[in-house]
């Protein structure tokens, strides 16, 4: 029996897409299920789906009106109960408008009176999990889910959060978490299962079914390992992954991709430890086998051609109506084609229904696909190509580098090549690995470095300045992406206030004010990163203690002189004063300095550390005035 599955994501921003629930689409798929895909605002799904469910009454009750053309406007009045609305459906233009009233009425009370908690249509949802810290919108995510399943046993909770805190999910609401993977047939969802889901080909199909847009979403995504053969304190592989998978195939599954849903510019691997797997020279081929090898191009197949055709092969109508009415506006208003050419292709779609995403329909955009296949043709045929990369996106383990494995990188095009370099510890093993690449041809890399975990602040300038140094002697591009440090487990998991051992507010603060300049990395340059972090230890530490202002606006303080005042009344303090301002520095909250019991010497540096933003953005202040002639000056204006 065919079921209706419904697999969510909670509406948090992430770069990739949910490769968990890509998989599981698949499997339904399989086995003939209709599946349907939502991250996003709940009420828009609730409304959107019972609008849907609306229309199809009406089409079996009058077939010879398209309500599907409607829906916006039933969509509107099941959301709002406007009479006024109701009348703009035009329900009287059908024979039969005395019986469709009373059932535009039913879905508008379905949605309002919550009956859809009463008759769930949902056979079995799957929800999926991320960072500890989204706890209480994939809370509020679960409990929608209970409310739509016809029977909450058959809701799975998976994901990065449901395995490392499976007991405090099932205390918040009821549902026992997935732990892991999906590796085992015959038990997994379930009992005539033969797949192994883990090991399934992503239905790339699901993310044209919604409007979020994943900042990494257009390539192929994969794993050639599982696990990690490392067990770090701050990880969640261990838990996620806990068995170690030297290898897995990856050409099928590629393959299988291009098939369906076309080729993909990039290939981004996920593996937590590639370079631990004995079959890296298998792995290496298949990814070279796949198409990606040194000076590789990427040429864009016609994503209208695939669309149609997945249409008409019933795959994923929900996904692919929408995808062919995005294509369609992207090629209305490009500038290639001239006045008279939009203007045709625009009363083409109007005629059809095809100018809202929600007239669309299949018959329609099948139906047009020969006049608007031309501009297409057009529009994929000039291409030159664009290189296409690997990318091991959680990066490689500077200890196991040899030269043997590097030559084996090399014959791949990765871009960047992430060597992690989250411990002080690991500098030797790290700057040997980056030299060894280097020597083999490969020029750039990047990493995240973990801060506020166990390290001191200046392990993190020694580690960022040690990327800078090397970009200059070995004439390569290193971008690091400096990371705070957030526990997977305890009282502070569910948010992101964690303070580290050898950390405080203020020193948080700072770091995240210098890179809100730096754009969250640091790149080539050492002038660059000297001005942002200082040129050596000592003026990093006084850019951790620096007023926030004063470093959100640098150059503008220091032009002002603020910035010398403060260091200089900063010099002036006894070291009896310094003790008892620096606690009220370090916690960061400076709402209530006029009342603090200490000297003037003390009220006058701390006064520096009132939020100067708003005087900046009030354009009657003085400071705003200051500002505005700063920037004139600086664009010789």
């Amino acid at each position: 029996m065919k079921r209706n599955i419904l697999l969510l994501e909670p509406n948090y921003k992430n770069k990739f897409p949910p490769i968990g629930l890509m998989k599981l689409a698949t499997y339904f798929r399989l086995r003939g299920d209709n599946v349907v895909f939502y991250k996003g605002d709940l009420k828009e799904f609730l409304i959107n789906d019972i609008t849907g469910d609306c229309v199809e009454k009406l089409n079996q009750m009058d077939s010879t009106i398209n309500w599907k053309l409607r829906s916006d406007k039933i969509a509107t009045y099941i959301k709002y109960r406007r009479k006024a609305d109701i009348d703009k459906i035009g329900l009287e233009d059908s024979a039969y408008s005395i019986l469709l009233a009373p059932w535009v009425d039913y879905y508008k009370d379905y949605y309002h009176k919550k009956e859809y908690l009463k008759h769930p249509k949902w056979d079995w949802i799957g929800v999926t999990t991320l960072f500890t810290f989204y706890w209480d919108i994939t809370i509020e995510t679960i409990l929608f889910a209970k409310g739509l399943v016809k029977d909450i046993k058959n809701i799975m909770v998976g994901g990065v959060l449901a395995s490392i805190q499976p007991k405090e999910i099932e205390e918040a609401t009821g549902i026992k978490p997935h732990c892991g993977t999906l590796h085992t047939p015959y038990k997994d969802i379930d009992e005539d299962n033969p797949y192994i889901i883990d090991e399934l080909p992503l239905d790339y199909s699901i993310l044209e079914e919604i409007d979020y847009e994943y900042v990494d979403g257009k390539a192929f995504f994969s794993y050639a390992t599982r696990g990690c053969i490392r067990h770090c304190p701050f990880c969640a592989v261990p838990i996620l992954e806990p068995k170690f998978q030297s290898y897995l195939p990856l050409k099928e599954r590629i393959e299988q991709t291009r098939r369906l849903f076309g080729d993909q510019q990039n290939l981004l691997l996920m593996d937590n430890n590639v370079l631990a797997s004995k079959d890296l020279p298998k792995i290496i081929e298949d990814i070279r086998s796949c198409g990606f090898i040194p000076g590789a191009k990427y040429i864009e197949p016609n994503q209208y051609k695939i669309a149609i055709r997945n249409l008409r092969l019933g795959i994923n109508d929900r996904g692919y109506i929408k995808k062919c009415w995005k294509l369609l506006k992207e090629i209305n208003d490009m500038k290639r084609f001239n006045e008279e050419i939009r203007t045709h292709i625009y009363r083409i779609r109007e005629e059809n229904g095809l100018l809202y995403p929600i007239t669309c329909t299949k018959e329609a955009l099948i139906r047009t696909y020969k006049d608007f296949a031309p501009y297409f043709e057009k529009k994929y045929a000039s291409q030159k190509g664009r290189s296409r990369y690997i990318d091991f996106n959680q990066g490689v383990d500077a200890r196991l580098f040899t030269d043997e494995i590097v030559s084996l990188l090399a014959q791949v095009p990765i871009r960047p090549l992430r060597i992690a370099f989250d411990d002080i510890k690991t500098e030797e093993a790290y700057t040997k690995a980056l030299k060894m690449s280097v020597k083999h041809g490969i020029k750039d890399f990047s990493n995240y470095l973990l801060y506020n975990f166990k390290e001191q602040p200046i392990d993190l300038y020694h580690r960022m300045r040690i990327n800078v140094d090397l970009c200059e002697e070995l004439n390569v591009s290193i971008y690091s992406f400096p990371m705070k440090y957030h526990p997977i487990r305890d009282e502070h998991s569910h948010d992101r206030d964690y303070i580290g051992k050898h950390w405080n507010r203020k020193y948080i603060r700072a770091v995240q004010a210098i890179l809100n300049a730096t754009k969250g990395k640091i790149g080539r340059g050492v002038s660059f990163f000297e001005k942002a972090f200082g040129r050596n230890e000592d003026e990093f530490m006084e850019l951790l203690i620096m007023p926030e202002t004063f470093l959100l606006f640098r150059f503008f303080f220091e032009h002002l002189g603020y910035t010398d005042k403060w260091r200089a009344d900063m010099a002036c303090l006894t070291d009896e004063e310094r003790s008892i301002i620096m606690p009220i520095i370090l916690k960061n909250k400076f709402t209530d300095i006029d009342n603090l019991d200490v000297n003037e010497k003390i009220k006058k540096v701390l006064s520096y550390y009132k939020n100067y933003r708003s005087e900046i953005a009030d354009s009657r202040s003085e400071l705003y005035k200051l500002k505005r002639d700063f920037e004139k000056k600086k664009l010789g204006i």
